[in-house]
């Protein structure tokens, strides 16, 4: 007390301690708000990229095919050493769908990230693509945005078309190419059938039925 006497004085405010005390105050306050500011932030981002994910799975599943809420019903699976993400769709308790990502080679050292829905019975109810950094004007056309041409996923299967056919016309398969830009769609439909195959190989665990009941 007797030092903080000395420094609400005149002459205490001329002191080195004074000054020191002084700034250290004024960096704690500054401290403080900046934490309090990147709190509510915070905050407000994840719930934003919660929405943003809560969007692009309804563009991939129906909302006929669920009563849960997918971004909170998920499990992980350990797919060759990749950890998955997958968002599970129940109606009635039972899943009927569930959506996840898939990733490609764009073009140059690019990715691709999409996401599918695939329903109980192994058949694709759609296709996003999330993010991407193809050229504009060519591979671009894998957005919904600038083209129909990944609509064309909805209803396929492993079985529909056969194995030997998932490929662009260029390489023998049923899927169009872009002018241009044969490496953007012969990647994503390469990760597309992947995603297939994934499901196959994890069919039980994915829908919930491993264990015999609600995980």
């Amino acid at each position: 007390m007797t030092v903080l006497r000395h420094w609400l004085k005149p002459e205490g405010r001329q002191t080195l301690g004074y000054h020191a005390a002084l700034l250290g105050g004024v960096a704690l306050l500054v401290s403080t708000a900046i934490s309090v500011a990147d709190w509510l932030t915070r905050v407000d981002i994840t719930q934003r990229q919660l929405e943003d994910l809560q969007a692009t799975l309804q563009q991939v599943v129906p909302a006929s095919y669920y009563d849960n809420d997918l971004v909170r019903d998920t499990v992980t699976i350990n797919d060759g050493g990749r950890a998955v993400t997958v968002y599970r769709a129940r109606r009635k308790g039972q899943v009927q769908a569930v959506s996840y990502q898939v990733t490609a080679p764009g073009y140059g050292s690019s990715e691709m990230v999409m996401i599918v829905g695939v329903d109980r019975n192994g058949t694709l109810l759609g296709v996003r693509v999330i993010s991407h950094a193809e050229t504009p004007g060519l591979g671009d056309k894998i957005e919904t945005s600038k083209s129909d041409w990944i609509l064309g996923f909805s209803g396929r299967s492993l079985n529909d078309p056969p194995p030997d056919r998932w490929g662009v016309k260029k390489d023998g398969g049923v899927f169009d190419q872009f002018t241009g830009a044969t490496i953007t769609p012969r990647g994503v439909v390469k990760a597309v059938k992947g995603g297939l195959e994934f499901f196959t190989s994890h069919r039980a665990m994915l829908l919930d039925e491993s264990s015999g009941g609600k995980g």
